[in-house]
């Protein structure tokens, strides 16, 4: 029985450490996906330890309605699926500013907002410095301007980011 134990401890000590991955210090790109307009956002992703990361984005929105930046800020658990794969997870939140365009019975067509978000998505780590991933970000207004705080978006995108 002790033999049995001793062995089911090595191979999972193995398995772990067969699947550990390197999760880069520092990840710079685009985040590619749509919620509210916002359809690319400038990414970062700097690890704060074996397995927990910070992640800042910045989206840009120049549109015929409406004109808006979005800041995005997420803590997330980085776990290993298999060799180069890994799926994440997190929270946090951000946010923006508006203006949209002159409607005559609006009466202000501006506004910040505040929302909460979290974050799982899957990536894969290539053995070059790309670093692509697949994520859902479900966003929750808190505060702010009517239409853009008082209701949940759910944003899937495409990261496409350099490791160094």
């Amino acid at each position: 029985m002790k033999m049995i134990r001793l062995i089911l401890l090595i191979f999972c000590i193995t398995a772990f450490n067969s699947n550990a991955q390197d999760i880069a210090n520092h990840t710079a790109g685009l985040r590619l996906g749509d919620s509210d307009g916002f359809g690319a956002e400038i990414s970062y992703q700097h690890l704060l330890s074996r397995t927990n990361r910070l992640e800042l984005d910045l989206g840009f929105r120049d549109s015929r309605g409406y004109d808006a930046v979005k800041l995005a800020g997420l803590y997330q658990w980085v776990l290993p699926i298999s060799q180069g794969f890994n799926w994440y997870y997190g929270f946090g939140g951000g946010l923006g500013s508006v203006d949209f365009a002159p409607i005559p019975s609006a009466e202000d067509n501006d506004g910040l907002f505040v929302f909460a978000a979290g974050d799982i998505g899957i990536e894969y780590n290539f053995d070059f410095p790309l670093l692509l991933s697949l994520d859902c970000r479900p966003e929750f207004g808190i505060i702010g301007y009517k239409g853009f705080s008082d209701n949940f978006d759910f944003d899937v995108a495409l990261g496409i980011r350099y490791q160094f």
